[in-house]
């Protein structure tokens, strides 16, 4: 409450600045400044007007978070879909664009398991973005993200459609009790692949959980030890078995039955068309921009945004 009161004086006192400056070079054009000093200020006043629309259009984004668990760390996981070596491709460009907008966000951001491809991109990835608000931005986010470009990987030069699926779901602290029957869980441990240190490909300290019941996976590799790893990937566990509750409305994880995640390839929220022309449309809001890079490189907001508002 602190950090939100202290934003919007901070706003306030910036846009009274302002004003006392426009009044100031209106003076000073009076008693005959230089156009050249004039142009000057001018700039300056704009400069920090536009820094301003920037901070309250953050203000306003942030009051739209009323959700449970909209102020909680969020878990990310991007799969790879249909589409070949393309679709692995395309999952690593996903995850470059979130690790961007994280970034810029000023989150903390920790990979919790890579799977890498052989030839290109990732099969899979899954991250911990740590911060205020996380999960209530990135929460739309979850869905089938769709692809069209001329293929790098095709000899020919073709078009290709490739698909990847994108996993949000909030971090639950400890106070939260998920009950799960152990009985329920099928624990594997395997030798971690790709960086890490001296850990990687020489112990088997990578940790494989599935819940039976719902099919739900999670891996975890990227821990020093196979203890780190079996707590860490519980945690996502935990999370995702009171996501699918909540979303069943069910009060009792045992309640969970069968495997959702292949139920939603068939409909993508968002498109993103690289050629023969640029457009990154989302299909549940309309919102769309031509700006296909700025896009890539993190500038998410915008879509954020369109679907909180759509929500109210």
């Amino acid at each position: 409450m602190e950090q939100t009161i202290e934003s919007y004086e901070n706003l306030k006192s910036g846009l009274d600045d302002v004003a006392e400056m426009i009044e100031l070079t209106e003076l000073e054009e009076a008693d005959g400044a230089s156009e050249s000093a004039l142009n000057d200020t001018a700039d300056s006043i704009v400069k920090d007007f536009e820094e301003l629309k920037e901070k309250l259009e953050e203000l306003k984004l942030k009051t739209l978070l009323t959700g449970k668990y909209d102020r909680n760390s969020a878990i990310l996981s991007i799969h790879a879909g249909t589409g070949g070596v393309d679709a692995m491709d395309w999952a690593e460009m996903l995850l470059r664009m979130y690790t961007r907008w994280g970034e810029k966000k000023g989150y903390s951001l920790k990979m919790l398991d890579l799977q890498d491809d052989t030839e290109a991109g990732i099969k899979s990835a899954t991250m911990m973005m740590e911060g205020d608000n996380a999960y209530g931005y990135l929460k739309n986010e979850k869905g089938v993200h769709r692809l069209v470009r001329i293929s790098p990987f095709n000899a020919q030069g073709k078009r290709q459609t490739s698909f990847a699926m994108v996993e949000v779901t909030p971090e639950i602290d400890d106070e939260v009790k998920v009950d799960i029957d152990m009985e329920d869980l099928r624990i594997d441990t395997y030798r971690s692949s790709g960086a890490g240190g001296q850990h990687v490909n020489k112990t088997d300290s990578a940790i494989r959980i599935t819940h039976i019941p719902t099919g739900i996976v999670v891996t975890c590799q990227n821990e020093r030890s196979q203890i780190q790893n079996k707590e860490t990937a519980m945690r996502v566990l935990k999370a995702r078995l009171l996501e699918r509750a909540e979303e069943e409305h069910k009060e009792n994880i045992k309640e969970l039955k069968g495997d959702m995640g292949m139920n939603t390839w068939g409909s993508q929220i968002r498109s993103y068309v690289f050629q023969p022309y640029t457009l990154v449309k989302d299909h549940r809001t309309e919102f769309e921009t031509s700006n296909v890079q700025s896009v890539m490189d993190g500038n998410l907001d915008g879509f954020i945004t369109a679907k909180l508002k759509q929500e109210l």
